[in-house]
């Protein structure tokens, strides 16, 4: 993925997801992310970028974190995420 400035991103966009399927967050396309919890649905939402292969995150309270993705998958503060497959 390359932005407006020509600077190359790898793709993050899709649903990632812990091991446990008990967080799922959805890195939405024009920089979006909804997070669930459990059955709490949209327990954080706010707006992240992505550069390299970092992500910067700021929820909507105002709240940052971070995220790397390293081997496909997304190390996220304390969380490890796996993409799920989109369905065919």
């Amino acid at each position: 993925m390359v932005d407006a400035t020509g600077e190359d991103h790898i793709d993050v966009v899709g649903m990632w997801v812990t091991a446990d399927g008990h967080i799922r967050q959805e890195l939405l396309p024009h920089g979006r992310y909804d997070e669930a919890r459990g059955e709490r649905r949209s327990a954080y939402t706010g707006r992240y970028t992505v550069t390299g292969n970092h992500l910067d995150y700021v929820d909507d309270t105002g709240f940052s974190a971070t995220g790397d993705i390293r081997d496909g998958v997304l190390y996220h503060e304390h969380l490890v995420l796996y993409r799920e497959a989109k369905p065919s």
